[in-house]
């Protein structure tokens, strides 16, 4: 497992401002932190902070938030893709859940620069690695 020199997992974040989209002309500001941690590797974690006073959390699969910068990715509950909103690169990402649906915009440059950091702590490919999957598994064939 990847950790830092505490033996604690390492964790990527990045604080950005996202854009709640009401309608093709409107949206509002959202804060958000995007969170990597090593000992889930698979995963990126949102956490959008909105006036409710709660912080809402969403995780889904860091494939599909890479793949989605270049191209349409995912189905069901989150789906993203790329676009383009006055003149600049923008990753949109459309979320689904019981309580209704959300579009957000989110700027391509800093998502980019922020899921290369996640890609260099934790190169893909070897997220099993990171779980001691592999080093469990070989225990387990040796009894």
């Amino acid at each position: 497992m990847h950790t830092n020199p505490t033996g604690r997992p390492t964790v990527v974040e990045r604080e950005l401002e996202l854009r709640l989209i009401l309608s093709p002309e409107s949206g509002i500001p959202v804060p958000a932190r995007l969170g990597y941690h090593t000992d889930d590797p698979y995963a990126v974690h949102i956490t959008f902070h909105i006036d409710s006073g709660h912080p809402v959390h969403w995780t889904f699969a860091r494939d599909l938030l890479v793949e989605g910068v270049f191209r349409p990715s995912g189905h069901g509950d989150v789906r993203v893709w790329p676009s383009k909103a006055e003149g600049r690169s923008v990753v949109l990402i459309a979320l689904t859940s019981p309580d209704g649906e959300a579009l957000l915009e989110a700027p391509t440059p800093q998502v980019s620069a922020w899921l290369e950091r996640t890609l260099r702590t934790v190169p893909p490919g070897t997220e099993g690695a990171r779980l001691g999957i592999d080093y469990a598994l070989a225990e387990l064939l040796a009894r």
